[in-house]
């Protein structure tokens, strides 16, 4: 099983980033799939998820209206579109199966000018 997050790095407060989560090694297509973040001496913090099929979405209030969580199955792929990024969005983005506990090696997002 692997999930390898990709699209971290530096941003600017106010602009945009897309992460990618690439799956392997189980049937992506019949679990539901989350993103999570930490900062540093914290604990991980969830802040979205997705249906098997995509058709539901949730988001933590924190997010809710500049993030937006997607997956293509045909790709065993998710994403995360973040959008009017702020300082406080800075964190590693860890992808997950919550049904499995299978984690990636997260990817960095700091935002800062």
């Amino acid at each position: 099983v692997r999930l390898v997050e990709s699209g971290g790095g530096l941003v600017q407060p106010g602009g945009s980033l897309r992460l990618s989560c690439a799956a392997s090694g189980f049937t992506f297509s019949c679990y539901i799939m989350s993103w999570y973040r930490q900062a540093p001496g914290k604990g991980r913090v969830l802040i979205a998820d997705i249906t098997s099929t995509g058709g539901r979405t949730n988001y933590a209030d924190s997010v809710k209206g500049r993030f937006t969580i997607s997956r293509d199955n045909a790709k065993n792929t998710m994403y995360l579109q973040m959008s009017s990024l702020k300082p406080e969005d800075t964190d590693i983005y860890y992808c997950s199966v919550p049904a499995r506990n299978y984690w990636g090696q997260g990817t960095q997002v700091t935002v800062s000018s």
